[in-house]
């Protein structure tokens, strides 16, 4: 910007500022900087001999438009004429446009009209025609050039959209694909969960991508989209010979386009809901798994107590047993001397004590074995 008012030896704006406007040259130059773009617009005094002479783009030298940072979106050759009558009007614009997508329209309650094809000549701009009535007065006409302006700027800005929101439809496309394999697996019981949750975290992960780097993009779209109808509305067109007007035009080749951008954002927001959807079903299935799992665990371990106590039962019989052998050569001990006083055998002795030494046993050992328990 500097640099351009340099060459004209024109006034440099305040530091900081948003707009200018100053004279250069025999033009007037209007600069605006906005969110992401900045706008540059020439006002030349009269009417061109040649309708929309490329020539008069040529203010901008070549060298400063090459060395210019970033991209030139769009430039437009708005040509203003009064028109006392509409005679005159279509045969001009017949042969100014394109007839097959021209739009023309009476705005502002007749006071003006205003034609346009959108598309770009062979000197790379867009043509707009303003035929203003006597008595419109500067401000009105300025106010409509100033719409027309914005409303080919917003365009264009909003279109910028369309082409990241195809590249992301085959993505998008691609991800569902996936998503519903996995679903399905995930039903029929044939993935493994190890298989399943890397590609759900695969999906998931590309999506949370793709949303943050398209956010900014989409929600662009949609206010310039809402700009671009706003400028049209304040027009308050009105046909002129039958012919479409500028709304009609927008609803034909803009709109698609629009409703093609948001269209792929609202896939991506429903894939992003299918794929949490899919993470709970795996969570669900994991969790089914899981009590399947334990309850084979608590039946295992139900087997193993018993087997336990099967172990237990035989080992407690062994010790009444051992302790009942031990217990008898005990007592026999002490009933051999009366055994022999009586006239009663050491064996016959031994026989008499077995069945009350085990029987006193093993009532000892039931009754430890219930104050254990």
């Amino acid at each position: 910007m500097l640099t351009f008012l340099d060459r004209f030896g024109a006034p440099h704006p305040q530091p900081g500022a948003t707009h200018y406007s100053g004279q250069i040259g025999k033009h007037t130059l209007k600069w605006e900087s906005h969110t992401e773009f900045v706008t540059y617009t020439i006002f030349d005094e009269g009417t061109a001999e040649r309708p929309f002479d490329g020539e008069t783009f040529k203010v901008f030298p070549q060298d400063w438009l090459d060395e210019a940072p970033g991209t030139r979106i769009t430039s437009a050759l708005i040509r203003v004429e009064e028109s006392a009558d509409d005679s005159g009007i279509a045969e001009k614009t017949q042969d100014w446009f394109v007839p097959e997508s021209v739009a023309i329209s009476r705005v502002l309650d007749d006071q003006l009209i205003i034609a346009a094809d959108f598309r770009i000549d062979h000197h790379g701009h867009m043509r707009f025609a303003v035929f203003a009535r006597p008595d419109s007065g500067h401000r009105r006409i300025g106010r409509v050039v100033q719409r027309l302006c914005e409303i080919e700027t917003y365009k264009t800005m909003a279109m910028l959209a369309l082409p990241r929101a195809r590249a992301l439809s085959g993505e998008v496309g691609r991800m569902d694909a996936q998503l519903s394999d996995l679903v399905g697996r995930l039903r029929e019981g044939e993935a493994a969960i190890e298989e399943t949750l890397e590609g759900l975290l695969t999906i998931g992960s590309e999506l949370e991508t793709m949303l943050a780097r398209s956010a900014f993009r989409f929600g662009a779209q949609e206010a310039y989209e809402a700009l671009v109808n706003q400028r049209i509305s304040v027009l308050r067109e009105e046909r002129f010979g039958g012919l479409q007007t500028m709304a009609e035009f927008m609803m034909r080749r803009f709109d698609p386009a629009m409703r093609t951008c948001r269209s792929v954002q609202a896939r991506m927001s429903a894939l992003a809901v299918r794929a949490k959807g899919a993470g709970e079903l795996l969570s669900t299935r994991v969790n089914v798994d899981r009590a399947a799992q334990n309850a084979e665990l608590l039946h295992s371990m139900d087997a193993r107590a018993a087997a336990q106590l099967r172990l237990q039962k035989t080992v407690e019989g062994l010790s009444v047993v051992a302790i009942s052998y031990y217990a008898l050569g005990l007592v026999s001990a002490l009933l051999y001397p009366i055994g022999a006083e009586v006239g009663v055998s050491k064996e016959m002795v031994m026989a008499i004590a077995v069945i009350p030494v085990v029987a006193l046993v093993w009532w000892m050992v039931r009754r430890v074995r219930k104050k254990l328990d």
